[in-house]
């Protein structure tokens, strides 16, 4: 057994390769899991809770300092998926190109709506909320919640992109303004 974090992860074992065939993912890649974003699989280790011996995945999402388990058995129910292809992330950058769309309705009802996109965690949903609240300098400015929903969707786009592309968070996120910016 192997100790990352302090946590006991086991490695070769016939469990941990079955899950790993099961859900494809292996220690070390990168899945997005929806409410939280991207973080790295540390591994599949076994665990006993309330008398149960579950299965569970690791991911540390090191931005939020935090690691989280998934049962293996409520992974696919859970969200939790593989990074985003190519072609999806190219679909989202050009979504960040269009025109807004902001809807006539209360913001409270919009401030939702933009947090479930968030939460749902498809880039191209997270790309429509920061084009729908990006604020160009000739625009009046945004309220407190609208800045705070406009960071956490670029935030969480940012980190998909440099996941995807292999590159850091703040070359991502200056890639995300200059397409804003573009527009």
């Amino acid at each position: 057994m192997a100790r990352n974090n302090g946590t006991k992860v086991q490695n070769g074992t016939k469990v941990q390769k079955a899950a790993q065939k099961e859900l494809g993912f292996r220690t070390g890649d990168f899945v997005v899991y929806p409410t939280h974003g991207v973080g790295k699989v540390l591994g599949i280790e076994a665990q006993e809770i309330s008398g149960l011996r579950l299965q569970l995945i690791i991911i540390h999402f090191e931005k939020d300092r935090m690691t989280l388990r998934v049962p293996v058995t409520k992974a696919k129910n859970s969200g939790l998926r593989r990074l985003s292809s190519r072609k999806i992330i190219d679909t989202a950058l050009l979504t960040l190109k269009g025109r807004s769309r902001i809807k006539r309705v209360m913001w409270s009802r919009r401030a939702q709506e933009y947090e479930a996109k968030i939460n749902s965690g498809d880039p191209v949903s997270i790309a429509e909320v920061v084009r729908d609240l990006h604020r160009g300098a000739d625009q009046p400015d945004q309220s407190f919640s609208e800045r705070q929903i406009y960071q956490a969707a670029l935030d969480r786009l940012a980190r998909e992109l440099a996941a995807v592309e292999d590159i850091d968070e703040k070359a991502a996120s200056d890639r995300l303004e200059q397409l804003l910016k573009a527009a």
